[in-house]
């Protein structure tokens, strides 16, 4: 058995059904235990993007911390992901990746809320947050510091992978398949921009993401609603598909779904695998950047970064899912090999359906973007990671140097045991991250009604709030 048959072995079961049913059953139970206010109050906590809080401590605004959360959160997931998981597990794959959302707004939130909580000022004055600080100063002990270690050394082996790697090898291959862009070039241009945003830290990554995600996002939110307007005929149809064969035990997919069989297992396994890898509620990642944050309260950037799963799962998703199920291509052969197409050349051939050649140059800038905001976003968590290992600032800018390298190798090299590598060091980091989550369910549930009976119930009833004051109190 080669190295990379153990390596995908292990990255199945890592990501196997214990997995699965961890990460759905966690936000399943704080989505209870919180009584349902992560969904509640969705409306509200979307509001709250927007508001201004420069006198608290911290490094970004709420808005830039979401944003550098959401670009290292939409990326291939969004494009990939969706088509991979809808040709392997059915239509009904979009169905398990809305609901395994719906309760990630949960974990999303608890998550966060221990970052702000457990976060440090370190040697230069920044904020360090991260469920490695929950571990050490929530769970506490040899224990908080084992989990804590373990934690941030798989975000670091993560953020080479999934995080860099990865993401340069889809652009440049995207590049390369539409236009025979050469991949070297492609690799140098996103090592140079890398590079060149990096090495000026946190506020960069933030300012640059405040811009290039709403960008990214407004543009393929138009483009996509362009195609399922002009296919709507298909609209109700692939709808119903996609519920049907999400509940049903063995079925084959008719009209819009082509000739795809799944069972109900298939369909909860690769919606949930793909909805989790794409909105990453539940490993851990996003409440790095959520530490960062100038807040008066853990739990109101609890509720912003929660925000983060809502439009990238539950918009940008499932709107590409739409696309795809109204285009009437999912269950497509490729002419040459007779397999069922799948991934990003499946995404274009649904956007092909309205923009005819244009659909290559629209995936590939979406992906191109979606990727590359990726790169930024997890070089911040793993940057964090390492300063959390190493205490030291010589090592920091080592790490910003060689990862944006990195991103050259990732650009020019087939990446199949990295993939696999990437998969496991990222679902290994979900481990004691849910423990985490799980331990210290009531620090999140005391904050979470805190912060609900003082300040959520109290705006709404016109009052005019001290917030210094209840951040002192508390």
């Amino acid at each position: 058995m080669t190295f990379s048959e153990i390596l995908s072995q292990v990255n199945d079961f890592v990501w196997g059904p214990i997995m699965l049913a961890l990460l759905v059953g966690t936000g399943i139970f704080l989505t209870i235990r919180l009584k349902f206010l992560p969904w509640i109050n969705l409306a509200y906590a979307v509001k709250l993007i927007l508001r201004k809080h420069d006198k608290h401590e911290g490094d970004l605004s709420p808005f830039q911390s979401l944003a550098t959360a959401l670009a290292a959160t939409i990326g291939t997931g969004n494009i990939v992901g969706v088509a991979t998981a809808m040709v392997l597990g059915g239509p009904g794959a979009l169905v398990w990746m809305w609901i395994s959302a719906a309760f990630g707004l949960a974990t999303k939130y608890g998550e966060s809320v221990l970052s702000v909580k457990y976060r440090e000022t370190n040697s230069v004055g920044e904020m360090s947050g991260g469920p490695m600080y929950a571990m050490k100063n929530g769970i506490g002990g040899n224990l908080g510091k084992f989990m804590a270690t373990m934690f941030a050394i798989f975000a670091v082996c993560a953020s080479f992978g999934i995080g860099n790697m990865t993401q340069a090898n889809s652009i440049a291959a995207a590049l390369n398949t539409s236009f025979e862009f050469p991949t070297w070039i492609t690799g140098a241009i996103i090592m140079i921009l890398a590079f060149s945003i990096l090495m000026r830290g946190v506020h960069s990554i933030g300012k640059v993401s405040s811009v290039v995600v709403p960008g990214m996002a407004v543009f393929y939110f138009i483009v996509a609603v362009i195609v399922i307007i002009v296919n709507f005929e298909h609209v109700p149809a692939g709808v119903a598909e996609m519920f049907r064969m999400a509940f049903s035990f063995e079925s084959v997919a008719g009209g819009v779904g082509g000739s795809i069989v799944a069972t109900m297992l298939t369909s909860m396994r690769w919606g949930v695998a793909r909805g989790v890898f794409s909105n990453e509620a539940g490993l851990g990642s996003a409440p790095i950047a959520a530490a960062a944050a100038r807040t008066d309260h853990a739990s109101r950037q609890g509720y912003v970064n929660m925000t983060g799963t809502f439009f990238d799962t539950m918009i940008i998703c499932v709107l590409t899912g739409l696309v795809i199920s109204s285009s009437g291509m999912l269950g497509a052969t490729d002419l040459e090999t007779g397999k069922l197409v799948s991934g990003a050349q499946l995404t274009i051939l649904a956007f092909s359906s309205v923009f005819g050649e244009y659909a290559k140059l629209i995936v590939s800038i979406s992906l191109a973007l979606f990727a590359f905001s990726t790169i930024l976003g997890w070089e911040y968590y793993g940057e964090k990671s390492l300063e959390f290992l190493a205490k030291s600032r010589k090592a920091i800018w080592i790490y910003r140097v060689v990862f944006s390298a990195i991103t050259f190798i990732g650009a020019t090299t087939t990446l199949d045991i990295v993939w696999n590598f990437s998969d496991t060091a990222n679902g290994l980091m979900a481990i004691p991250n849910l423990l985490c989550l799980l331990i210290l369910n009531k620090d999140i549930a005391d904050e979470c009604f805190h912060y609900q009976t003082e300040i959520v119930e109290r705006e709404k009833n016109g009052e005019v709030i001290d917030y210094q004051e209840i951040q002192n109190s508390h």
